[in-house]
């Protein structure tokens, strides 16, 4: 389908294509094997000023375009979720700076992001504190022009690699959701340090790490907005951001498809191509139907965010969650048009159902998308 793309974000898409077909799909596997950070291929994406689509021109970037880093992150994805990550995760953990940072932070912290220099990362994931965001218990103490922290993060994508750290602690525990706040917290800080860096089924080349707080002592004027605000700041982003792992969902869904006409079309059973079996055929007509209605759904709420709609939870929501359900469903067929050869680590279509699991996770599961959807229709509907 045609969405209208203007010129520039035309320009962006085939860059973006070109890299993943040409720098990311020849290491794509080696990468899933040894579980290395690809800074080497990060390196290539911030040289063609990838890094810059989502930070505005005054600090570096490009602009702020949330379409600019979906059209981006779906065709990196397409090659792999895992490399992908790494580049879609930094824009995670640099949208609350750009959303709530003081224009001093903005001057200290994006040009590096923006250049690819540093990525970030975001931390608000706990042991006992994943889909439910308030029940952290991360906590920063003020002493004097410091802020004092301690606790433990896990699952942080970007973990031990990423330079810049967005950190959600609570600074009045008595005032549960309320008392959460945001730090931009730096590698190399005293008493912060990483712990285990988990060993995953899918997005193998991300690393996905512990971050631990031992009285690590943060600057005041390292505290974004102001206290309070932590889980405000939190919702804002992940506003913006769930788009992006939607877009993430989507170029691994399109990727799979692929992979699975250009197999149907080589592989012959009973004297003839596999495709031309209606069971076949019929299969790939949904894959593709469902991919393009995903992202006719993605690309309408990225622009909507672009726009300055007010309130765009249940859109990102609703993104997030449906694309994911295709990457999941799309991934799984087309393994199956593979058959015994895509069970097989010799064909690349089973990392494509690994990589598509943890998008129907992170970010919020699929399960909250859909408590946040609902929510937001029962209270349109009672206006």
């Amino acid at each position: 389908m045609d969405y209208l793309l203007t010129d520039e974000q035309k320009m962006i898409k085939e860059l973006s294509h070109k890299i993943a077909e040409e720098k990311i799909r020849p290491v794509a596997a080696k990468y899933d094997k040894t579980e290395e950070y690809p800074w080497e291929v990060l390196k290539i994406i911030a040289d063609a000023g990838l890094f810059g689509l989502f930070i505005p021109e005054e600090y570096g970037g490009m602009s702020v375009g949330v379409l600019n880093l979906c059209l981006a992150t779906e065709e990196l994805s397409r090659a792999c979720g895992g490399i992908a990550v790494c580049y879609a995760a930094s824009a995670l953990g640099t949208f609350p700076i750009v959303l709530f940072g003081s224009d001093a932070q903005k001057k200290k912290y994006l040009p590096d992001l923006a250049s690819g220099k540093k990525v970030a990362a975001f931390g608000i994931t706990e042991p006992e504190a994943g889909s439910d965001a308030s029940a952290i218990k991360t906590t920063a103490r003020k002493e004097g022009n410091h802020y004092v922290l301690n606790g433990l993060k896990h699952f942080i994508t970007n973990g031990g690699d990423a330079e810049t750290y967005v950190v959600i602690a609570m600074t009045d525990k008595t005032k549960g959701a309320r008392g959460a706040s945001a730090f931009i917290v730096e590698k190399g800080m005293k008493g912060f340090t990483f712990g285990k860096k988990e060993d995953k089924f899918g997005i193998r080349a991300s690393s996905t790490s512990e971050l631990v707080f031992t009285d690590c002592k943060v600057p005041a004027e390292n505290l974004l907005s102001r206290e309070g605000m932590g889980f405000i700041v939190t919702m804002k982003t992940f506003d913006m951001s769930r788009p992006g792992v939607a877009a993430q969902a989507l170029g691994i869904a399109q990727g799979a498809l692929e992979l699975a006409v250009k197999y149907a079309k080589e592989r012959h059973q009973f004297g003839k191509s596999i495709s031309s079996f209606q069971g076949i055929q019929w299969m790939m007509a949904d894959m593709a139907t469902e991919i393009e209605a995903a992202r006719a759904l993605v690309y309408a709420c990225a622009r909507a965010v672009d726009a300055g709609v007010k309130d765009v939870s249940k859109d990102s929501a609703m993104a997030k969650m449906y694309a994911s359900d295709v990457a999941m469903k799309v991934t799984v067929d087309a393994l199956q048009i593979f058959g015994g050869y895509g069970y097989m680590k010799d064909y690349p279509i089973e990392k494509y159902v690994r990589d598509a699991k943890i998008t129907q996770i992170y970010e919020g599961t699929n399960q909250v998308q859909r408590n946040i959807i609902a929510l937001q229709l029962i209270k349109e509907m009672a206006k």
